[in-house]
């Protein structure tokens, strides 16, 4: 493939920054970290998974031109808590690093939220880059700037925006990614095409079995893609006052999920991937989607190896519960990201609460 790596930028002003996308980014440190660091003092945060395969790779790059330290946090979505945090602030505060440190999140999206939301706390804000190293974070959590952690009672509760200074997309990396994680970051590739782009949905299924093999062209494409709409929506609504909300599509009821399961059982991606559907399902009983579009929607994601039905444990009461809590409530009123048709995602808290209950009648199990 030709012209990589590819280019996109987010576009928001004095805080704009590249998202470099292709193989062997991570042997470059010259070309596409050095020109991002304000200061002589590095912090890789990693975790006990990623870090076995390319910290030595990065630190050695760095580390002849650096003062470069690393972190090393447990692997997994229930990890993702205040307290592994601080086990980042311990680090820089023991290595005496001031506001002219940077902190590079080397991992999936846990590891790039919770090493975002350290440096938007440090000092009052430090920069930081993404170098992301699953395909789920490639493509949605390390562009946009928002980071956090979960609480008992529900996910990403607590957190700030802080844009990073550069987005490192080495492609390579997904060659020692599990099939199980790499299927739930397709899973967030398919909302690009549900919410914005019904032409991209469409090359999705055409080419789903070319990006289950991770054939390059093709998954290049399917990343820059899935970058590019996400950069357009974050240059158009950072905070996520209005249009960014779209970008949440099945999120609230799979945050649901991910809360009932203690964070463990299931992967993000499989959890929205479910939430899609089900978002989907709402849809075509408010009016909008038809019937064979929510069947596509289902077929695919079953195409590509990703649940379409929540836990059998879950009930309708226990989504509405776990619901309330989610950071889209307005004034008591929850709002949902919905599809008119495939291509185009709305946010409404004027859906028809009957309709709701079907659907989560459909998906669930009745309480006893």
């Amino acid at each position: 493939m030709e012209n990589l790596p590819r280019t996109l930028t987010v576009d928001l002003g004095e805080r704009s920054y590249p998202i470099f996308i292709g193989p062997g980014i991570l042997n470059s440190p010259d070309q596409y970290i050095f020109p991002y660091l304000k200061g002589k003092d590095i912090m890789v945060v990693s975790n006990e998974t990623v870090a076995p395969l390319y910290l030595d790779r990065l630190m050695n790059g760095l580390r002849d031109h650096y003062n470069t330290e690393a972190v090393v946090l447990p692997d997994g979505e229930q990890y993702k808590t205040l307290e592994s945090v601080n086990l980042i602030f311990d680090a820089l505060l023991a290595n005496k690093f001031g506001r002219d440190a940077t902190l590079v999140a080397l991992g999936g999206g846990v590891v790039g939220d919770m090493t975002g939301f350290a440096a938007a706390c440090y000092q009052r804000g430090i920069d930081f880059l993404q170098i992301p190293t699953t395909l789920l974070s490639q493509v949605d959590s390390s562009v946009g700037g928002k980071t956090g952690v979960n609480h008992p009672l529900g996910k990403n509760m607590i957190g700030a925006f802080h844009q990073p200074r550069a987005v490192l997309i080495d492609i390579a990396t997904l060659s020692t990614l599990e099939m199980r994680h790499y299927r739930a970051g397709l899973a967030e590739v398919i909302k690009y095409g549900l919410i914005e782009d019904c032409e991209f949905f469409v090359a999705l299924q055409e080419n789903i079995d070319d990006l289950l093999r991770l054939e390059q062209d093709v998954l290049v494409d399917a990343i820059e893609t899935s970058c590019r709409i996400k950069a357009e929506i974050v240059a158009d609504d950072e905070r996520e006052s209005g249009r960014r909300a779209i970008l949440n599509l099945g999120h609230t009821f799979g945050h649901a999920i991910e809360t009932a399961t203690g964070y463990s059982e299931w992967l993000h991606g499989e959890a929205i991937a479910c939430g899609m559907v089900m978002a989907a399902d709402l849809s075509e009983r408010l009016g909008w989607l038809a019937r064979d579009e929510v069947d596509e929607i289902r077929a695919l994601f079953q195409k590509v190896g990703l649940p379409t039905a929540p836990p059998s444990s879950m009930t309708r009461e226990g989504f509405i519960d776990l619901m309330s809590h989610d950071k889209k409530v307005v004034s008591g009123q929850l709002r949902l990201v919905l599809l008119k048709t495939i291509g185009q995602a709305i946010v409404s808290s004027e859906y028809d609460q009957d309709c709701l209950d079907k659907t989560l009648d459909a998906f669930c199990k009745p309480l006893d």
